[in-house]
Parts: structure tokens; C-alpha cells; sequence
């Protein structure tokens, strides 16, 4: 085997290191070394809009909610439309992702998304995370990679645990609104591996009219073994959330003066959600061989009091429903990738099997009155099982052009109930990667994805398509040609057979028709200086729906502009800090165009001061600028008190948080 694309193969297999490899006298992987705060340098990857990033990188940009981890994807906008206790509302690749459909995201290999949830389908609440004990984040975008399965057709993130701090975390944040945050985290040697811990405590207001009083509780126990050739993990988990939420508002309240701007139309309205997971972890590599496994086991609990329309469907009582689900989700995955030589070209092939089992049992929607129960909606029992086998072959054809092919099936079955479905499908992918050409790639991508639709939708009497599937296809170039700059262009297209777009009267997502959507992403980290680096990334997407109707061909909520720019400084003598501008342009809210959201510019910064060796005081910022924006715009109907029965179009947003400052005081010890 040549030494040339045996390495690269055996770099290639190291699926989460964000590595440079370097070969001992036998052409055998030596060492393995992380640098700088991206890893998406030339022949690191298999697409130019794929990449990764470090804790680096993490732990110096500030961020306002958890779930804007995600927002290190380039060109991914995270917002929120409700509480703190939600999952947060996500944008990409022209999709409103809702809560997190058709985007994948996992956490130390255990599933986030919620197939078939109270609230929507692919509900991704990062909010059981601490943001200090991320190592890495890989993201993926498009479906052109065979272990990537339901709802990854827009993307894909990993978000890997570290095994072992550096240091110990002792953090104390206070801020406005009586924001308030306590962070504990250390690890130590143990039985022969190292044992990690993290708790988090945190409190919120808001600047909401009613406070939010977030009441929220995190805590990490990990324990580790081994190192990156041979060594398994077990990592446990806990989580609990109450909070109040102020909803979405219609403009014409505001407008009218019947609420302030960051006021409520329903002050009951709220959540409590808990997750508890075990989860297990193993790797082994040789130089010819990798073998990974994982298993998990998650518990949870959600409830969601939300009323999104008011006085329309029940003018007594008000609109206001409960959404809730106890759910036990277990499943694991176990995949072998190999090397070897077939007629003179060097191959790495990978086999790979995932299964996962929910129990959703009670799930359901309840109309209510101040958290109260008035009737019964519907109330289901559901058991979803699902198995996704991949394959797929990279062949070295010559040192500058390598090709990677493959197949993914995946089998499900529904039952709600006493109603069952069955669903099966076969996506083949396809990539062809040419270069380095000049310290330049250039990438050719294919793949069919799909995404699951809500098991209560699949198996009554008009069912929905149980997976719907969408095909994908990039263009792309990734340089490196200025000494420091990682730069990647992408061309993209994705149609999908079925649209999932967001139904105001009911809080979920429902399926609508099939869309194509295409665009241009172009993404630049530059490491200036040792002590400066720089980001600059842009998308622009252009959504549409397949099928003419009268009613209009645009997509609501697909958002059309995307833009970040953000400058990163450390060690001037004591000081650091950060600043960090992102644009989110308009959106058409409706089929025909006629009513769009505004765009929305926010900014964030950090200044900080090393007081000595082990502690830092760092002072974070959010809307710098106070503007006067929305995080979300919905547009539907709803009735406010002595408006007609049928109610009156709207805008319903939900404002971004006012400017806020947070003072953080961290020990390491």
C-alpha cells in the first residue's frame, strides 16, 4: 500500500479528530495534534461546506443561550420564540428548521432530535449541555454522507464531550435581568482512566413583562479510559427546566397598546422539561483498521403550555393547550472501516449499523386554562423503531483525486396505538474530491436523504408519507492559498418531497408541498496574527415550492441571507476579547409574498482581563446596539378580545432580548 493514500485513509478514519497526522520511518500514524480553532483545512474533509470546530474557539465567543453552540455551523442562525426552557428555533440552507427538523444533531452519540414529539417533529433542545465541556463540534451539510440518516438532509452536527479538562472551572455569572449562572467542573484521575464532572445552576427574568424565572439544572459525570487508538467512555447526564414563556405576540397588541413590546397576552404560559441519559462509547484503531460502538439510554419529559391564537377557537376559555410527553429512547451503533488494496488502488471501506427504539407513552395535547386541564385533544401511546445500514468506499484513484460512494437503507416501523405502518428506503450517495491543486480542493457531491414524519400522522386513516425524501447535490472549492486562511465556496441544491412549515394554531409543524431550494455559501477563517483571527461567512438561498398553487409558491420562513462577521483577540498582555456581527435577512411569512418579515443585524462582544495566572473576569454583551428587532415572525390568524369570531391576520414575533451585559468571574484551580 502507498504510503501517500495510506495516510490519508488512515487520517480519514480518525472520524472526530481534528487532527494533523504525522508518519514515523515506517509511514505508520505517529502523532496526532489539534491546532488553531478550526480544523477545515485542505484534505481534512469530504465537501467543502463540511468542517469542525475546537473548544478553542468555543470558549472565546459569547453566547446569549446554549443552543447558539450550533451557530458555529457557518451560515446557521439560532434564535428562540418562547422561554428558555424551549429548544431554540434554528435556520439554515434557506430552511426555517423549526425546532431542528432536517438538521441531525447528536451529543457524545446519542440522538437529540425527537422523532414524533408533542411539539414538533425533530425537537432539538440543546439545553442540557454546559458549554465548557465541549471539546469539538463536527458539522456536516447536505446529504451526501451515508451515516448520516434522518433528518440530516439540511445538515448534520456532532458535538463531542471532552474526556479530560485541562484545568478546573470555577464560574460565576450575574447579568441583567437577574441573570444568574454557576458552573463546576473538573477532572481527575481514576481507576485507571479520568473521571470528569460538570454542574451548572442557572436563573433568568428576562426583560419579559412576566419573568421568566428560569430555574435550570445541568450536571455531567464521565468516565473515561484508554487513549485515541483503543478506549471506550461512559458518560451520564442530567437535566431539569422550569420556566415561564412570553409567546410569540401579535404586532396589531404592541401597536394598539395593549401590551408593551416584551409583554404577554397569556402569563401562564411556561414549560418543564427534564432528560436523564447513560450513554457508552467505544473506539479501537490499528493502522488498517477502525472499530467504533455506542450505546444509549435516554429518559425525558416535556410540557408545553403555549397559546398562540388567544380567544379564536374558544372564547371562554382562551386558547391556551398543553403539549406533553414521557419518552424512553434507547439505541446504539456499531460500524468497522478497513483499508485495503484492490488492483493497485488504495480503498478505506466502512460498514456501519444504527438502531434506536422510542417509547412515547403518555403523548398528548390537552386544552387548558392557566396550566389547567379542561379536556382531553388526543392522547396516544407510540413506539417507533428504526435501523439505518450504511456502506460506503473511498478509493484513492491517484494522489490527487480520490471518489467516495455510498449506500444507506433504512427500515422503520410506526405504531400509535393499535395502528401500525412500515416504511423502508434506500439513499445512495456519491462524492468525488479532486486536488490539492495549489494548496486548493475541489468537490462534487450527490446524496438522497430523507426525514421521518410524526408517527400520529403515518398511521391513521389519511396517513402522511412515513419518510419523505429529498436528493442533494454541492459544488465546492476549499483553499488554503494565503498562509493562515481556511476558505471554502459552495453551489448547492436540495429538493425535498414534502415541506414541513410551521401551523400557528397548533404550535407544530405540519406537511405541505415539495420544494427545491438552492444557494451559494462562502466561508473564511483567517488566523491573522497568533493573537487575531478573523471569520467572515455568507449564504444566500433562494426557496421555493415545486408545485404551482394560487395561493403562492414561496416558502414561509425561508430565510434568503444569511451573514457573520466576527473578530477574535487574545493575549494583549492581560486583555482578550471578541466581537461577533450577524445578519438574518428578510423572509416572505406567506405563499404569496405579500407580508415579509424584516431582516435583523445583531452584535455581540467580550472584553476580558486575565487577573492572574488561574482566574479572568470577562464581561459579555448581547445587541450591542439595542436594536429593536424580532428573533422569529409568524404570520396567522388569531383573536384578541372584541375582534370578530373568525378572527384577524397577523404578524405574530417575538422581540430579541434588549441590550444585556454578563460579568463572569472564572477560577481555575
Amino acid at each position: 500500500m502507498t504510503t501517500r493514500c495510506g495516510v490519508a485513509a488512515v487520517s480519514a478514519l480518525l472520524l472526530h479528530g481534528a487532527a494533523l497526522a504525522t508518519e514515523d520511518s515506517t509511514g505508520a500514524l505517529a502523532s496526532v495534534t489539534v491546532l488553531g480553532h478550526y480544523d477545515n483545512a485542505v484534505g481534512t474533509s469530504d465537501a467543502a461546506s463540511q468542517g469542525t470546530v475546537t473548544a478553542n474557539l468555543i470558549a472565546n465567543r459569547p453566547a446569549l443561550r446554549t443552543g447558539e453552540l450550533l451557530e458555529f455551523v457557518p451560515g446557521m442562525i439560532v434564535t428562540q420564540h418562547s422561554g428558555d426552557g424551549k429548544a431554540n428555533q434554528y435556520f439554515l440552507r434557506g430552511f426555517n428548521l423549526d425546532h431542528g427538523t432536517d438538521f441531525a444533531t447528536w451529543v457524545d452519540g446519542v440522538p437529540v432530535n425527537m422523532r414524533s414529539n408533542a411539539h414538533g417533529q425533530g425537537y432539538s433542545d440543546l439545553n442540557f449541555l454546559i458549554p465548557e465541556l465541549v471539546q469539538r463540534i463536527d458539522y456536516k451539510k447536505g446529504s451526501y454522507f451515508a451515516d448520516e440518516g434522518d433528518f440530516s438532509s439540511a445538515g448534520a452536527a456532532h458535538i463531542g464531550l471532552s474526556d479530560q479538562l485541562k484545568q478546573g472551572i470555577a464560574s460565576l455569572t450575574a447579568g441583567s435581568y437577574g441573570y444568574q449562572r454557576g458552573v463546576l467542573a473538573d477532572s481527575m484521575e481514576a481507576a485507571g482512566g479520568t473521571l470528569l464532572y460538570g454542574l451548572e445552576v442557572s436563573r433568568n427574568n428576562g426583560p419579559w413583562q412576566t419573568p421568566e424565572q428560569v430555574r435550570k439544572y445541568s450536571g455531567t459525570l464521565r468516565y473515561s479510559h484508554g487513549d485515541a487508538q483503543d478506549g471506550y467512555s461512559i458518560t451520564a447526564m442530567a437535566y431539569r427546566n422550569r420556566w415561564n414563556a412570553t409567546d410569540q405576540v401579535p404586532l396589531r397588541a404592541v401597536q394598539e397598546g395593549l401590551i408593551g413590546r416584551f409583554g404577554s397576552l397569556d402569563p401562564t404560559d411556561g414549560g418543564d422539561t427534564s432528560r436523564t441519559s447513560l450513554a457508552w462509547n467505544m473506539h479501537r484503531r490499528d493502522s488498517d483498521h477502525v472499530t467504533q460502538a455506542s450505546a444509549y439510554l435516554v429518559r425525558s419529559s416535556l410540557d408545553l403550555y403555549s397559546n398562540f391564537t388567544y380567544l379564536l377557537n374558544d372564547p371562554v376559555h382562551g386558547d391556551q393547550f398543553q403539549q406533553s410527553e414521557r419518552r424512553t429512547m434507547g439505541g446504539g451503533s456499531v460500524s468497522q472501516a478497513w483499508l485495503n488494496n484492490t488492483g493497485g488502488i488504495d480503498m478505506r471501506n466502512q460498514l456501519g449499523l444504527q438502531a434506536r427504539y422510542d417509547h412515547i407513552a403518555p403523548i398528548g395535547l390537552y386544552a387548558t386554562e392557566g396550566r389547567q386541564r379542561l379536556s382531553t385533544v388526543r392522547e396516544d401511546r407510540v413506539n417507533e423503531a428504526s435501523v439505518g445500514l450504511y456502506a460506503d468506499n473511498t478509493s484513492y484513484w491517484t494522489p490527487t483525486f480520490r471518489s467516495i460512494a455510498g449506500l444507506r437503507y433504512d427500515a422503520y416501523r410506526f405504531k400509535v396505538n393499535d395502528d401500525s405502518a412500515n416504511a423502508h428506503k434506500f439513499s445512495p450517495k456519491l462524492s468525488l474530491i479532486f486536488g490539492p491543486w495549489a494548496q486548493t480542493e475541489y468537490f462534487i457531491n450527490y446524496g438522497a436523504g430523507f426525514h421521518s414524519n410524526d408517527a400520529r400522522g403515518v398511521t391513521g386513516p389519511d396517513p402522511a408519507p412515513p419518510l419523505v425524501g429529498t436528493r442533494g447535490a454541492e459544488l465546492g472549492v476549499r483553499s488554503e492559498w494565503l498562509p493562515g486562511l481556511q476558505s471554502s465556496l459552495s453551489v448547492w441544491a436540495l429538493d425535498i418531497d414534502s415541506e414541513l412549515v410551521y401551523a400557528g394554531d397548533s404550535g407544530q409543524t405540519e406537511a405541505s408541498r415539495a420544494s427545491r431550494r438552492t444557494g451559494v455559501e462562502w466561508n473564511n477563517h483567517y488566523i491573522a496574527a497568533p493573537w487575531l483571527l478573523f471569520d467572515l461567512d455568507l449564504a444566500v438561498s433562494h426557496a421555493r415550492y415545486r408545485q404551482s398553487d394560487p395561493v403562492g409558491n414561496y416558502v414561509p420562513e425561508a430565510l434568503d441571507k444569511v451573514a457573520s462577521f466576527g473578530v477574535t483577540v487574545k493575549d494583549i498582555g492581560r486583555w482578550f476579547g471578541g466581537f461577533e456581527l450577524r445578519y438574518f435577512g428578510q423572509r416572505p411569512l406567506i405563499e404569496d409574498n405579500s407580508v415579509r418579515s424584516a431582516a435583523t443585524t445583531l452584535a455581540y462582544g467580550r472584553i476580558g482581563y486575565q487577573l492572574n495566572k488561574r482566574t479572568r473576569l470577562t464581561l459579555d454583551g448581547f445587541n450591542l446596539f439595542n436594536r429593536r428587532a424580532s428573533d422569529i415572525d409568524y404570520y396567522y390568524t388569531s383573536r384578541l378580545a372584541g375582534e370578530p369570531a373568525e378572527g384577524v391576520n397577523d404578524v405574530h414575533f417575538h422581540p430579541v432580548e434588549p441590550r444585556t451585559l454578563r460579568l463572569t468571574l472564572t477560577h481555575n484551580f
